[in-house]
């Protein structure tokens, strides 16, 4: 494969993704429909020494345009926020599901040889859970009047206390949002359109993605965008739920380079694989880290004890699958990534949305 095309190819994971390819001899061609929402500000510069067609994937004569002469397909471009997809569903509904539909007939009876696709965690609802008796659970969810007592912890078919494990891509989908419904289409489109018409398909299911070029004014894209937004503006970062929440964060050059890998190994073909760090992390414990490297310890987060609609309680990634077929590694730990995340925050400045997300939920009642 010689030339690529990255859908999305302006975002955040996607200039990162098209980086990755020129620095390895790819020719990178991009369609994105740069909306204000993802690039109302220059967080980063767009990707240089590529095509960039401006387009919205469910354009189909620009997206036959932007497949001429192309060997691979990077999917990436996609409406993305767990919340905000509970109230602007056909916004989502439409861009992440008809778009993808779109891009995969323009595909049909093109030499194209392999498609990657960026899936989420958010598929799987909640994460794995272990029994007291050591019993691993594959399908976990929490009682909405259980959620609405402030009782955050899923129990046990008995009401017993689980423990949260690493989650693997065997572990039953459950899809809790909207957004975790349309990635989860989205993948299965591509996996199923890869069967049929022989091109080797793979779903990448990403963990939490954070780095520099993070769209900081936008509420509903990462956590650590969006407690940095909060910070730089002199505010406590917003928690909802009780802060003990746990997730796993991934670097977005650890995620580049996984695309790439996907890519090029055909053992990875017709797989949905996770790609996080393996590593699990609180929520407030992610607030207090980053204030720390902002200069501002004494900002504590403001934990809020409300819940979120489509929000679960604890996923963090099992990479074993990754490493195995991919050769998948991650090199850039949190703890040593959040220095030069703050130096670039700081340098780039953020407008604080935070409490306007938060209006808009709570005027739907998807807060409780």
């Amino acid at each position: 494969m010689k030339t690529i095309l990255v859908t999305g190819g302006c975002g955040f994971i996607g200039r990162y993704v098209t980086s990755e390819l020129l620095q390895n001899g790819y020719d990178v061609r991009v369609l994105d429909a740069l909306i204000d929402q993802v690039h109302g500000s220059a967080d980063v510069a767009d990707p240089a020494d590529v095509e960039i067609i401006r387009a919205d994937v469910r354009d189909k004569a620009a997206v036959e345009k932007a497949l001429d002469g192309v060997d691979g397909v990077i999917h990436l471009a996609a409406e993305v926020g767990v919340g905000q997809s509970m109230y602007e569903i056909a916004r989502y509904v439409g861009g992440n599901d008809l778009g993808t539909a779109v891009l995969l007939e323009a595909m049909i009876g093109r030499p194209i040889q392999k498609l990657v696709v960026a899936s989420s965690m958010s598929v799987y609802g909640e994460g794995r859970y272990q029994t007291p008796d050591g019993r691993q659970l594959g399908l976990v969810r929490r009682k909405g009047t259980r959620v609405k007592a402030g009782q955050w912890e899923p129990v046990g078919p008995d009401g017993e206390a689980l423990t949260p494990v690493a989650t693997d891509e065997e572990k039953p989908v459950d899809l809790a949002s909207i957004y975790a419904l349309t990635k989860y289409s989205q993948e299965r489109q591509a996996l199923i359109f890869g069967n049929a018409y022989g091109v080797d398909s793979v779903a990448l299911r990403l963990f939490n993605v954070f780095g520099a070029g993070q769209a900081l004014s936008n509420p509903y894209t990462g956590v650590l965008a969006n407690f940095a937004s909060r910070l730089a503006n002199g505010q406590p970062p917003m928690i909802f739920e009780d802060g003990q929440q746990r997730r796993d964060f991934v670097h977005v050059r650890d995620v580049a380079l996984a695309f790439r890998l996907a890519l090029e190994k055909q053992d990875a073909s017709g797989h949905v694989i996770n790609i996080g760090s393996g590593n699990a992390y609180a929520i407030s414990e992610i607030a207090s880290m980053l204030a720390d490297a902002m200069d501002l310890p004494h900002i504590q987060p403001d934990i809020m004890q409300k819940a979120r609609s489509g929000d679960i309680r604890n996923c963090f990634a099992d990479i074993s699958k990754a490493r195995e077929l991919l050769g998948f590694e991650p090199k850039h730990r949190l703890e040593n990534s959040l220095a030069p995340f703050a130096e670039w925050v700081r340098t780039t400045g953020a407008i604080d949305r935070a409490a306007d997300m938060k209006r808009e939920l709570e005027e739907r009642g998807l807060v409780s």
